[in-house]
């Protein structure tokens, strides 16, 4: 029971400090909004900036400190044995993203090569010439 209390007074300690840094970086961005809407009127003393809307901010695709390589050691485990174009779009699927953006699916494509090969180097994966020149990956 003792560490499970560390654990959860670790954790809360980490949240707290998360709050504090929120607050601290909010105060800073109130602090330049306000810079810029006293330049805006040194230029435009009449402006009403209560018109001017929010620009809404696109969704974080950023992944958890190994949450791609625990999918891509999920799928390959599920698989046996897949390209990278195979694993990105799997990938993709399990974090709930648009398999049918091209674009994000090639820069996906790009991190889950990144991760394959440096678990080839540590002897996890390892890789083999496939169809149409392909790597086929699969858990060493």
């Amino acid at each position: 029971m003792e560490h499970t209390i560390s654990g959860l007074l670790r954790k809360r300690s980490e949240l707290a400090g998360d709050i504090e840094a929120t607050q601290d970086r909010v105060r800073q961005l109130l602090i330049d909004l306000d810079s810029i809407d006293h330049t805006i009127r040194v230029f435009d003393p009449d402006i009403d900036l209560q018109d001017v809307r929010p620009k809404p901010m696109p969704p974080r695709q950023g992944a958890a400190q190994g949450e791609m390589t625990r999918i891509i050691l999920s799928a390959l485990r599920q698989h046996r044995r897949m390209t990278a174009p195979e694993i990105a779009l799997h990938t993709m699927a399990a974090r709930g993203m648009n398999t049918n953006d091209q674009r994000m699916r090639k820069t996906v494509t790009k991190r889950v090569m990144s991760i394959l090969r440096h678990h080839r180097t540590r002897g996890v994966l390892k890789s083999e010439h496939g169809p149409e020149g392909l790597l086929v990956w699969s858990v060493a």
